[in-house]
């Protein structure tokens, strides 16, 4: 049975006005403060140096000249790289125990690895004696003491290399998130917990799972320790399982598959920063999953080496698209199936054949798009002769220009070249000459002739036009057209559903894949090069020369490289039992040469058909030798709660085994049946609970309630979240309302993985309301939920 460890010590106080998060977040508030304090007098020493080795200029010799270049040079580097760097800078901190010895490197961090002898006492508490924040440049106080480290400094190692494993002098290691000069939020890990550290005369304050793990690290009897202990090495191993071929990793719900995953991001890239200067992509299921991993793994430095895209973005830049909306059930099927490839393959060379649009194409363009039809017949003049080639003439060239194997708009010159071929057998020109040198100079000249007249390039644009995917997608919204394209291949409801849900304004998250696929099979057509434009900096001589320019920020760069960036050199695929396979393809096209580290959970996939999943998965990640690894032990749920979602997990995957759970708080979940209205219900059992905790409430309903629920909340405040079942995926709360799981079951043939998924984001305290289709019992249990 797992140990007792009361609720209250794992919580923070109730007090929202004095809450340990608030009053840390304050303290590291204060630091920042007398940092910007500081890089602004640094700016300022900066200006003065630049103004003062101008000065020296005016000796007029020549090497007081090159003397005073030199010095506003590095001067104007310098202020440069502060301006550069001013904002947003400053993202971690690690608090250290004393050292072996005391020695300080240049950066005023002391090198110590090991912790000193007695610096832990027999009763297993411990003093700081060090603490330092990390961020994207060093900052020095007057007294040449480190106010930040830089990130790339040997001080900062520990930051990334630490684990509970082998944490070397690291008791706490805090992820800061900062927009601007402004704090917002603090997310801690705990090194050591099975110590008691004192900082400044108090215990060392802890927030977020770090402060779960310091509870279970301390609680009473050598179970609980040895649980600790097992949490910590099967996740160590994940964190520094080699980065070659494929690393899997499976686990429940509350096992840490997401934080392990980042902190193997900031490992493997510090460890080999040259191996993954090509990049490090993370992929994350949905916009809310990306905004709690933002939070956790913090910015690495000025290459942009990670980034980090819900599924629903993946692609928006090489598409130009992003998903703001959901597919219902039926139609994902449909859209997500590796039977909608074949429906691209023929819907490209379809929207081909129908000439250009009668209306330009507009991002979120609704209803159907209309054509004006590809022209039957061409006429150009060759050679003093009106040539013309009729419509079964050109069909044949089209399906022969088809035939080859390169993207639909890359076979263009190759349909140029058909139709002039056809032309000049028309023109009988070709046996003018039987000497090749003079017939191929004939030749040209005609083939000149012909692509300089207006008529021949009006026709080759509106007969085969570049085609992009946002155009096909659009032609896929007539449902008769459609219907040709997915003969045999999608039924008639499928068909009619598919081409009204691309009726609509804007995109799914199955759209930004299948827009994708269509970049793929289209191609991108060469374009010529832009000439330069001259720099007027270009025509400076003398100091003006040597004076830098503002350059990009490491931030601007980052993002840039971001969004140039197509392929990467390891991609982090997290919650991936959730992937499409349209899905899993588009993610395979970004790490056709990566390593990959993948983690899932099958029991808590939403995908109707994970066989079919897994074959794509399996085709995305190539014949690579993959390392598993599986995480056991459930230390985000209650006991209590975990016993009520095995239930749901009998049902869902019968024979499945969940994670332990290491904990127990002794508060069972709570059921409620609706009496007024569930709107009503729902409010009321969120008022309640963000009485009874500190922190967030998930209220979790069916997808098509999430606009409804949300205006049940309204006015509750933003600890108080409402979000669809599928939204919920890898996210946790202090205390979770689920709302009819019958409709979260139904909705569907993969309900019952999602209601079981849903029924473990609650961290203390869980709330069942039972609707109309529940058949709650006496006690207000559903049906779904009893034994």
């Amino acid at each position: 049975m797992a140990a007792q460890v009361q609720q209250s010590a794992v919580g923070s106080s109730h007090d929202a006005h004095d809450s340990v998060r608030d009053r840390e977040i304050s303290v590291e508030q204060e630091h920042l403060d007398r940092v910007y304090r500081r890089l602004e007098e640094k700016i300022h020493e900066a200006e003065f140096l630049m103004n003062d080795a101008a000065k020296g200029g005016q000796v007029g010799t020549p090497g007081a000249l090159a003397e005073r270049d030199a010095q506003v040079f590095r001067a104007g580097i310098h202020l440069n790289r502060l301006n550069n760097e001013f904002e947003d800078f400053l993202f971690g901190r690690i608090d250290l125990l004393l050292g072996k010895d005391g020695k300080k490197g240049p950066d005023g961090a002391y090198t110590a690895v090991e912790p000193a002898e007695g610096a832990v006492r027999d009763d297993n508490t411990a003093d700081i004696a060090e603490t330092l924040h990390i961020g994207r440049i060093g900052v020095l106080d007057e007294d040449y003491a480190p106010l930040v480290i830089d990130w790339r400094a040997p001080a900062a190692a520990p930051f990334y290399r630490a684990t509970p494993v082998d944490p070397g002098r690291v008791v706490r290691r805090r992820v800061i998130r900062s927009k601007g000069r402004r704090v917002l939020g603090v997310e801690d890990d705990l090194m050591r917990p099975e110590l008691t550290a004192h900082l400044d005369g108090r215990t060392l304050p802890v927030i977020g799972d770090g402060a779960l793990m310091a509870a279970l690290g301390q609680a009473r009897g050598h179970t609980m320790r040895d649980i600790v202990s097992s949490i910590q090495a099967e996740q160590d191993l994940v964190i520094r399982a080699p980065a070659a071929s494929i690393t899997y990793v499976e686990g429940g719900p509350g096992t840490g598959k997401t934080a392990v995953a980042l902190h193997r991001a900031a490992y493997l890239l510090y460890q080999d920063r040259r191996r993954y200067a090509g990049g490090i992509l993370i992929v994350s299921p949905t916009p809310l999953l990306v905004a709690y991993t933002e939070g956790v793994l913090p910015s690495l430095g000025e290459e942009g080496q990670v980034a980090i895209r819900a599924i629903g973005s993946l692609a928006v830049d090489a598409v130009g698209a992003e998903a703001t909306l959901y597919d219902s059930p039926s139609v994902a099927r449909a859209k997500g199936s590796y039977r909608m490839l074949k429906v691209l393959r023929k819907a490209a060379r379809g929207a081909l054949e129908l000439g250009p649009c009668a209306r330009p194409a507009r991002a979120g363009d609704a209803g159907p798009q209309a054509f004006d039809g590809p022209p039957a017949r061409l006429r150009v003049v060759a050679f003093g002769r009106r040539l013309e080639l009729e419509a079964a003439e050109l069909d044949r060239v089209r399906r022969t220009a088809l035939g080859g194997t390169a993207p639909v708009n890359l076979l263009r010159p190759r349909a140029r070249k058909l139709l002039l071929d056809a032309l000049w057998a028309k023109s009988g020109a070709a046996g003018r000459h039987t000497d090749p040198e003079l017939a191929a100079e004939l030749r040209s000249s005609f083939d000149e002739d012909v692509t300089t007249e207006d008529a021949f390039i009006a026709f080759l644009d509106a007969w085969w036009p570049e085609l992009t995917p946002k155009r096909v997608l659009a032609a896929m919204a007539d449902e008769k057209r459609l219907g040709r394209w997915a003969r045999r291949i999608l039924n008639p409801g499928e068909v009619r559903k598919v081409a009204r849900a691309l009726q609509r304004d804007g995109h799914t998250v199955h759209d930004i894949a299948m827009l994708d696929e269509l970049q793929a099979i289209l191609g991108a057509p060469a374009r010529p090069r832009k000439k330069r434009e001259l720099d007027p900096l270009d025509q400076l001589t003398g100091l003006e020369e040597l004076m830098p320019v503002r350059e990009e920020s490491q931030r601007e760069r980052a993002e840039r490289l971001a969004q140039e960036r197509t392929e990467y050199a390891h991609v982090i695929v997290d919650e991936a039992q959730d992937l499409t396979p349209m899905q899993w393809r588009m993610v395979g096209r970004r790490g056709r040469h990566a390593t990959w580290t993948v983690v899932g959970d099958p029991a808590q996939s939403s995908w109707s058909d994970p066989d079919e999943a897994a074959q794509a998965r399996d085709e995305a990640l190539g014949t690579r030798p993959r390392r598993r690894f599986q995480l056991t032990v459930n230390y985000r749920n209650p006991a209590e709660i975990a016993e009520l979602a095995a239930r749901v997990l009998a049902l869902a995957m019968p024979g499945s085994e969940s994670p332990r759970a290491v904990r127990s708080t002794g508060v069972e979940p709570r059921f409620r049946v609706v009496e007024r209205s569930l709107a009503d219900t729902v409010r009321a059992e969120a008022e309640r609970l963000l009485d009874l905790v500190d922190g967030t409430v998930g209220v979790v309903v069916a997808m098509n309630r999430r606009e409804e629920a949300r205006r049940w909340l309204a006015g509750l405040g933003d600890r108080v979240v409402a979000l669809g079942s599928l939204e919920a995926k890898g996210l946790e709360y202090d205390a979770t309302v689920v709302v009819s799981p019958a409709e979260i079951a139904d909705e569907s043939p993969a309900g019952l993985r999602v209601l079981y998924v849903a029924l473990t984001r609650a961290t203390h305290q869980l709330t069942v309301v039972s609707g109309e289709r529940d058949e709650p019992d006496a006690a207000g249990v559903p049906d779904l939920l009893r034994d």
